[in-house]
C-alpha cells in the first residue's frame, strides 16, 4: 500500500506527482485545485510524503507514516476552521519555510483552503513564493484556480483533480472502510463524489436520516407555509449538526487552555487567562459560524441533485439517479415541471448559497428566499 492509494479517481493526478518526485516537472510551489471533496489536501500531503521519502511514497517507513499522521519536523500544515486564514498565520509559515529541513529532504509548507486567505495573507505569501527559500515547497489548495491572486497562481504548477465517479467512490468505501456493500452504493451515489461525504453516509445513521429529509422538501413545497417550514427545519437541523461536530473540539480546547494557565474548578486565575479565554471564545464562535454554513451549503447541494435528477429523467437519459432511493418522487417532479424550470430552481438554490457565504446574508433568510424559488407555479398562483 503505498500513499497514492488514498487518491480516489485520480490517475492522472498520481502520475503527474509521481512523476515529479522522480525530478521530471518538479516546482517549488503547487496549486492544487478541485471540486469540494475531490481530496485536493489529502493529494498535497501525500504528494509530501512521497517527497520526504527515499522509495518515492513506499507509505510504510517512518517518513511516509509521520507525514500522513502530521508529525513530520519538516512538512507544515495550515487548516482552519474560521472564516479567513489572517496575515499573522501566514507570517509565521513563511519563517518557518526559511528554516533549512531538519532531515535531508524538503521544507513543505502546505496551506489548505488557501481561497480564505486575506489580502494581507496573500501578499506575505506572493514574496515567499517569489523568492523561494532553498530546499523549500509550497503547496496550496484551492477549489479553482480563480481563488488565489493572478501573481501566486503564475508562480505555481497547476494540479488539477477531478470529482470522482460513483463507482471509483463505491470501490474505495469497499476497500479501504469495510462498508456493506448497500450503504457503499448509497454513499457512492449520494455523496456525489465527496469522498469524506461518503465516508459519513456510509459510516451514520444520523447522516443518512439527514440527507433524506433534505432531499424529501422538493416533494412538500406546496404552499407558502410550507415553504417557511422547510426553510426553517433545513436551517435547524444544519445547526444541529454543526454543533455536535464543534462541540467536543470546544470542550478540548477548554480543557488545554485550562491545562495551559494552570486553572483549576474553583482556583484562582492568572490575569492573562480571561483575555486568553475572550479570543478562544471568539475563535470557537466565527468557528461554529462556518461550520453551520458548511453544513447548509452541502444540504443545499443535496438538494440541487434532485432537480438534477429530474432533469436527467426529462432528457430520457438511462443512467443510474443521484437519489434512486426516491424515484418515484424525481419522476413526478419530471412529469409537472420543465427541465427549465428545474434549471431556474437550481439557479436559485446556487443564489442563495452566493447570498450565505459571499455577502453574509443571514441563512434563514436565504433559505426562506430560495423555497420560494423552489415551490411549485401551481401551488404558488394557489
Amino acid at each position: 500500500m503505498t500513499v497514492w492509494d488514498s487518491l480516489v479517481g485520480q490517475r492522472k493526478v498520481i502520475e503527474t506527482l509521481a512523476a515529479a518526485v522522480d525530478g521530471h516537472g518538479m516546482s517549488h510551489a503547487f496549486l492544487f485545485t478541485g471540486p469540494p471533496g475531490s481530496g485536493r489536501s489529502n493529494a498535497a500531503i501525500a504528494f509530501a510524503a512521497a517527497l520526504q521519502c527515499h522509495s518515492n511514497g513506499c507509505g510504510g517507513c517512518q517518513e511516509c507514516r509521520t507525514v500522513l499522521a502530521g508529525s513530520h519536523p519538516d512538512v507544515e500544515v495550515v487548516r482552519t476552521q474560521k472564516l479567513s486564514i489572517g496575515v499573522k498565520e501566514v507570517r509565521d509559515l513563511v519563517r518557518h519555510s526559511a528554516m533549512a529541513p531538519v532531515g535531508r529532504g524538503w521544507q513543505i509548507m502546505i496551506v489548505e483552503d488557501a481561497d480564505r486567505l486575506t489580502e494581507q495573507a496573500c501578499n506575505a505569501l506572493l514574496k515567499a513564493i517569489e523568492e523561494p527559500a532553498p530546499r523549500t515547497v509550497w503547496m496550496l489548495c484551492t477549489p479553482t484556480v480563480e481563488d488565489v491572486l493572478p501573481t501566486i497562481r503564475s508562480r505555481c504548477r497547476l494540479v488539477t483533480l477531478t470529482t470522482p465517479t460513483a463507482a471509483d467512490v463505491e470501490e474505495f468505501l469497499l476497500r479501504t472502510e469495510g462498508i456493506d456493500p448497500a450503504h457503499a452504493a448509497y454513499a457512492a451515489r449520494a455523496s456525489q463524489g465527496h469522498i469524506g461525504r461518503a465516508r459519513a453516509l456510509a459510516r451514520d445513521e444520523d447522516t443518512r436520516n439527514r440527507r433524506r429529509a433534505v432531499v424529501a422538501i422538493p416533494a412538500k413545497l406546496t404552499s407558502l407555509g410550507a415553504c417557511m417550514d422547510a426553510a426553517a427545519s433545513l436551517n435547524e437541523v444544519a445547526k444541529q449538526e454543526a454543533e455536535v461536530i464543534t462541540a467536543d473540539l470546544d470542550a478540548r480546547e477548554k480543557v488545554e487552555l485550562d491545562a495551559a494557565y494552570g486553572v483549576v474548578e474553583r482556583g484562582r486565575r492568572p490575569k492573562e487567562y480571561a483575555p486568553a479565554l475572550r479570543e478562544m471564545e471568539k475563535d470557537q464562535k466565527t468557528r461554529a459560524k462556518r461550520r453551520h454554513l458548511d453544513v447548509v451549503d452541502r444540504g443545499l447541494m443535496d438538494l440541487a441533485s434532485v432537480y438534477r435528477d429530474a432533469i436527467a429523467l426529462a432528457a430520457g437519459s438511462g443512467t443510474t439517479l443521484v437519489n434512486e432511493e426516491i424515484r418515484r418522487d424525481v419522476e413526478l417532479l419530471a412529469r409537472v415541471s420543465t427541465p427549465e424550470t428545474n434549471l431556474r430552481r437550481i439557479a436559485a438554490i446556487f443564489e442563495a448559497r452566493e447570498q450565505m457565504l459571499e455577502f453574509n446574508v443571514q441563512p434563514p433568510l436565504a433559505l426562506e428566499s430560495m423555497m420560494l424559488a423552489l415551490v411549485a407555479p401551481e401551488a404558488r398562483a394557489g
